[in-house]
């Protein structure tokens, strides 16, 4: 193979690379893994609490969330918490 070829050769790979590293350029925000998460998650005094609902109340609850612009944590969370005080 002439010195050329292997000049070419090099540069595509470069060039490719280069392509494969800036796919993720204009990303929006990085997804922390799940150990960064759960950190976080410890840090903000946050505890995780499975419970099992019947799907229409999770529909409902998805669609208030949607409709309030909140995260279903958050809309969880003050229903909780106004169910507790009254």
């Amino acid at each position: 193979m002439k010195r050329t070829d292997l000049a070419k050769r090099d540069a595509e790979r470069l060039k490719n690379e280069m392509t494969a590293k800036n796919a993720a350029f204009g990303a929006i925000g990085t997804v922390p893994d799940r150990r960064e998460q759960r950190e976080r998650d410890r840090a903000a005094g946050l505890v995780p609490f499975a419970v099992k609902l019947n799907g229409e109340l999770v529909k409902q609850l998805q669609a208030t969330a949607k409709e309030r612009g909140v995260e279903l944590n958050e809309l969880v969370a003050e229903l909780l918490q106004k169910g507790l005080a009254g």
